[in-house]
């Protein structure tokens, strides 16, 4: 979901911004040329936006069309493929050079890496959870994943937290505790997916590359394991790659597209809305896969799992009514101050300036770094 840099409304900041796009030609700024858009280039945006998070959302009715291949075969599908139309999308946009400066650099060489490693995770534990009948515990793992992000940053990276962030993290918690007593053991599906989703965006706000860029990196590290493996399971004659017919060969082949095309309009979205907006969008994901384990795939609800997911939608109210608050305070700093501005010249290097956006905590730029790659 491509953007370098950016980040959606901060969670305990009263800012929210982020540096030019992977095009280098926009800022995205509270108060930036986003807001000042036409009316056509916003709902463009807007529309962009609905895709991306759409299709994420959509994607539990993907991954079971893909049966009977086992849920490692289609992890290393995705890998294989999605690395062919990531360097395909980079052909045609031209942008190689980021390469030769990445592979002179061992230390992002090595956070690439991780990240690939975790997030290989993350990919393959949501799709067998999505093949084995845990579509409502896999949408859990993304509805925890701000709290958990939140609670790494204070016990990792030891940030601060305001009051509100404080009670969002213990009533999702709380929540937890309440889902083990309702599944009858931790939910470790949840748990696994929002950790490695939290540590890959961490990892990915250090190496500091574009969606695509990151992707196509990532899935570079993938490719030959991968591959290595689809080989081998081809001569054991357990592959199921052209021997259950064209179709489903070419459903296999599609991870690529099912990976890379959210990724692409999530970019083109990030560069044309507010990212607030995109911050509240996030949250169709988790909800449509949420409906769909309930609706489509009829997973059992009984009530200590309601009362669970309500607790984790409740803090996840406050920490969304505490970010629109703050950034609604920033807003008004920001107009105050430029309208001081017109009756105040300030002499170039004189300081007293009210900077539009704020640096942001390691967890909560990492999070919008995550928000680049679904699973």
């Amino acid at each position: 979901m491509g953007v370098r840099g950016v980040t959606v409304v901060r969670v305990g900041s009263a800012r929210v911004g982020g540096p030019a796009d992977d095009f280098g030609t926009r800022r995205n700024t509270l108060e930036g040329p986003v807001t000042g858009k036409p009316a056509a280039e916003r709902r463009i945006g807007l529309l962009n936006g609905f895709a991306a998070y759409g299709m994420w959302g959509l994607v539990p009715l993907f991954w079971p069309l893909l049966k009977p291949a086992g849920a490692v075969e289609i992890l290393a599908h995705r890998m294989v493929w999605s690395l062919v139309f990531v360097a395909a999308a980079l052909a045609v946009i031209r942008r190689w050079a980021w390469i030769g400066e990445l592979v002179r650099q061992p230390r992002r060489l090595a956070l690439i890496t991780v990240a690939a490693a975790v997030i290989t995770v993350n990919w393959g534990v949501y799709i067998w959870s999505v093949n084995s009948g845990h579509v409502v515990e896999a949408s859990l793992g993304y509805f925890i994943n701000p709290l958990v992000t939140i609670a790494m940053g204070v016990l990792l990276l030891k940030e601060r937290l305001r009051p509100v962030q404080w009670a969002a993290v213990g009533i999702g918690a709380l929540a937890v505790v309440v889902l083990t007593v309702g599944y009858g053991r931790p939910p470790w599906i949840s748990l696994v997916l929002a950790f490695s989703f939290a540590t890959y965006g961490l990892v990915k706000k250090k190496v500091n590359l574009g969606g695509v860029e990151s992707l196509a990196a990532e899935t570079a590290i993938q490719f030959l394991p991968a591959l290595g493996y689809l080989v081998w399971l081809g001569s054991q004659g357990e592959s199921t790659f052209g021997a259950e017919g064209a179709g489903h060969a070419l459903l296999l082949a599609a991870t690529g597209i099912v990976t890379a095309l959210p990724l692409v309009c999530f970019g083109a979205a990030a560069i044309r809305v507010p990212l607030s907006t995109l911050g509240l969008l996030q949250y169709l994901a988790p909800v449509f896969q949420f409906l769909l384990g309930i609706l489509y795939f009829k997973e059992a609800m009984p009530p200590e799992r309601w009362a669970g997911f309500a607790l984790v939608w409740l803090a996840l109210t406050l920490l969304t009514w505490d970010a629109l608050r703050t950034a609604r305070r920033a807003a008004r700093a920001l107009s105050g101050h430029r309208a001081g501005a017109d009756d105040t010249t300030v002499p170039p290097g004189a300081g007293g300036a009210v900077p539009a956006t704020a640096p942001l905590s390691e967890a909560e730029a990492g999070a919008a770094k995550a928000l680049e790659t679904k699973p």
